[in-house]
């Protein structure tokens, strides 16, 4: 850090705003967040990808035999195509805020993807609840949604994420033990706000 600079304020004395997800008494119930940018998929990603999870499958690496296949070329490997839509919503919703990832449930591709193709993401908050063994943290259930760039969804999934309060996190970073009980969910809304970053992705 330059002269002056701390941890709470910029060189010139302003305020040093980190940049970070939304914490669990942050996340609005009900509301649909839109994530950007878009992704566009190449073959490059659906090879790499396919070849180092060691996943054989001709659909997503022989393009002579997958043209003859019903969808006559290859498909964007499935498990990449989740694990983006997940990554898409991270830098707003989850990044330095997630104690760790619970489960995923009701997985769906409804249409494939091909290389080429873009992307995006958005994220519905189904449900955000404090923990009642956990002070300080939470459980919030997100829907993601993947759709390509003609609007046709590719990828669903239901996430059930332990998340942080903002009070929680304070002072676990302090390395205090915040009140049972502290932090509410669901009521908040998105705020740009300084916020220190966690560990888990």
């Amino acid at each position: 850090m330059g002269a002056g600079t701390t941890p709470e304020r910029g060189p010139s004395g302003g305020r040093r705003i980190e940049q970070r997800g939304l914490y669990l008494d942050e996340l609005e119930v009900g509301a649909v967040y839109v994530h950007g940018p878009g992704r566009t998929v190449t073959e490059a990603d659906n090879v790499l990808f396919t070849t180092m999870t060691m996943n054989t499958q001709a659909l997503h690496l022989d393009a002579a035999w997958s043209a003859g296949q019903p969808f006559g070329q290859r498909l964007v490997n499935s498990m990449f195509t989740l694990a983006t839509v997940v990554g898409q919503s991270v830098a707003q919703l989850t990044q330095g805020t997630i104690v760790g990832q619970l489960g995923l449930d009701d997985v769906r591709f409804p249409h494939p993807l091909f290389h080429g193709d873009t992307l995006y993401t958005e994220t519905e908050i189904l449900a955000a609840r404090p923990s009642a063994s956990r002070p300080g943290q939470g459980i919030a259930t997100m829907r993601h949604t993947g759709r390509k760039q003609d609007g046709t969804i590719v990828a669903e999934a239901t996430r059930s994420c332990l998340m942080w309060t903002s009070e929680g996190h304070r002072a676990a970073l302090a390395g205090g033990r915040p009140a049972a009980g502290s932090g509410s969910a669901g009521g908040g809304r998105g705020a740009a706000g300084r916020g220190p970053e966690g560990s888990a992705p």
